[in-house]
């Protein structure tokens, strides 16, 4: 996609803005690296909340570490409904390099991530989630362009590993919703506020 493609023409009317939400399973202290490690149990409750995620979105923005990890599981997984989706959804990948093994309806980022999310936001579609990469996350949230948060949080300490909101200016999340699932996971949604709302 070229710069000009971002571009609006003069006078053209301001379409709706897509939301863009970002899903993540984090440990107690803040970890999202490796959730395998720390998602050690799992009830009807968590897989409603996953179902949930995925079902206003129709793009998906994903870091090079999180295609390269994916391409080789979803396309032969039978874990739905996120098999499906992720499956059949547009993929815009944020990496520099070809996409190989390729995967259905993936394509590189032509440019900068925080330009495409923009141009993404003021076009016609459904939610744009934010899937795995840490990086992608919060470079989106540092851009203020990340609109919701919605966590798994486990009742583990994982000690290691890259947490999601590190490296960040100040800012204030409004709790949308929040309940515990049977297996003691916390399930969180927040919106993040903007700096004007938050001052």
């Amino acid at each position: 996609m070229s710069q000009t493609d971002y571009d609006r023409s003069e006078g053209q009317s301001e379409p709706p803005t897509r939301k863009v939400v970002g899903g993540y399973f984090l440990s107690l202290d803040g970890v999202a690296e490796a959730p395998d490690q720390f998602i050690t149990a799992w009830d009807d409750e968590v897989d409603a909340s996953g179902a949930a995620l995925i079902a206003n979105q129709d793009t998906v923005i994903l870091g090079r570490r999180t295609y390269d990890e994916w391409v080789t599981f979803w396309p032969g997984s039978d874990i739905e409904p996120f098999a499906s989706f992720i499956n059949a959804v547009p993929k815009y990948v944020a990496t520099s390099t070809p996409l190989e093994p390729a995967w259905a309806e993936s394509q590189v980022i032509e440019g900068n991530v925080v330009e495409l999310v923009r141009h993404l936001k003021s076009q016609p579609g459904g939610e744009i989630g934010v899937h795995g990469s840490i990086s992608v996350a919060r470079t989106l949230l540092g851009a203020g362009l990340l609109d919701e948060l919605r966590l798994v949080i486990a009742p583990t300490v994982a000690a290691a590993g890259k947490r999601l909101l590190t490296d960040l200016s100040a800012m204030q999340l409004e709790v949308l919703r929040g309940t515990t699932s049977p297996s003691g996971y916390l399930l969180v949604d927040y919106r993040v506020l903007p700096p004007a709302a938050a001052a």
